[in-house]
């Protein structure tokens, strides 16, 4: 708790000395720095040195007419305004506004290779993008820490003759049963449950995880992976398969045709209940995604005071609401990941339910 202390401290102090530097004040714009924190992108920025970034490259890999074509992203030297071009197999490329498009022939007047619409939106053609971007990358990562956590709690079990934990093992352990039962059992019911565990402990601690690396300020591979809607949107996409697949004759009666109900209520409530089967997924969708990008912008927004104040003198204020927001953070991301392993677990478990009339 003491570094996180620290580490948000020392943030705010170096935000308020940048800005000390800054030539013009006024060219900074709240909403850019905060999107450009929270978005994907094909770089790990660290900070800005004497006018340059100091970023972490990625792999750009890039499905083109004359084939695959690959570089790393440092080759666009922390361009992202479509004014610098890299060229490779005779195709030449641009970024802008961290997506890649192929370049026009010829720049326009403000030197970028793109043709620009009347909303200043690029009409140029997209390869197809198959770039470790840093939310791939960030999720890449927390895949492998999860294989690591579990594998070497494994292994502390095997080791031990009376199934003592022992290690980490004591850490996983309390978390793994909490799961099953408080979560697993209850929604699920004791007889089918088993078959929901594993899929359930890899949603919650795959969740939280994530969640976690999004908030450690300075952290090289932090990013805002749970805050993109991409990803929360996959996930709701398998629990909305499970859940259908596992669907019982019961579940389905009970939404097209409930029992025991006069036929005209049945027809009121049948297309309610068929919406029903996709807002559930939406939901989760929208919950996770919401919360956690929510808690990010607010942290940036209080940041931000410093440059938008034009003084030092707020930096004590600012950075005891960001304190104070980062410390609630930690306990919404263990809350977002519960909730969602949670209301998982009760979908899959309802859509299972016998029923009797």
């Amino acid at each position: 708790m003491r570094n996180l202390l620290f580490l948000v401290f020392f943030f705010s102090f170096s935000v308020s000395f940048s800005s000390s530097l800054e030539t013009d004040s006024k060219d900074f714009n709240v909403t850019d720095m905060i999107m450009h924190h929270i978005k994907d992108s094909h770089e790990f920025h660290i900070l800005d040195w004497n006018g340059k970034g100091v970023s972490i490259p990625l792999p750009i890999i890039l499905w083109t007419d004359n084939g695959l074509v690959t570089f790393s992203s440092s080759e666009f030297h922390h361009d992202d305004e479509g004014t610098e071009l890299v060229t490779k197999k005779g195709v030449s490329f641009v970024k802008f506004h961290e997506e890649i498009y192929y370049a026009s022939p010829q720049p326009n007047s403000f030197g970028q290779y793109l043709i620009l619409d009347k909303n200043n939106y690029p009409t140029n053609l997209k390869p197809v993008d198959f770039s470790i971007t840093k939310l791939v990358f960030s999720m890449f990562l927390s895949m492998l820490l999860l294989v690591l956590i579990f594998g070497i709690s494994a292994k502390k079990y095997s080791k031990s003759n009376k199934g003592i934990p022992s290690g980490i093992a004591k850490f996983t352990e309390p978390l793994i049963l909490f799961i099953r039962d408080e979560v697993a059992i209850p929604n699920i019911g004791e007889k089918n449950y088993k078959k929901y565990m594993p899929y359930l402990l890899t949603l919650f601690f795959f969740i939280w995880i994530n969640n976690l690396m999004g908030l450690i300020p300075f952290f090289p591979f932090s990013a805002n992976l749970t805050g993109n809607i991409a990803f929360t949107a996959v996930l709701a996409v398998i629990t909305f398969a499970i859940t259908t697949f596992a669907g019982t004759k019961d579940y389905w009666k009970h939404i097209f045709w409930m029992p025991g109900l006069p036929v005209p209520m049945k027809l009121f409530l049948a297309p309610i209940e068929f919406l029903g089967i996709f807002i559930k997924p939406i939901s989760l969708m929208i919950r996770l995604f919401a919360n956690i990008s929510a808690g990010h912008i607010i942290v940036l927004s209080l940041i931000s005071l410093i440059f938008i104040a034009e003084t030092v003198w707020i930096a004590p204020l600012s950075v005891g609401f960001t304190v104070f927001i980062s410390l609630i953070e930690i306990l919404v991301v263990a809350i977002q990941a519960y909730i969602f392993t949670m209301l998982s677990a009760l979908y899959i478990g309802s859509a299972m339910e016998e029923h009797e009339h």
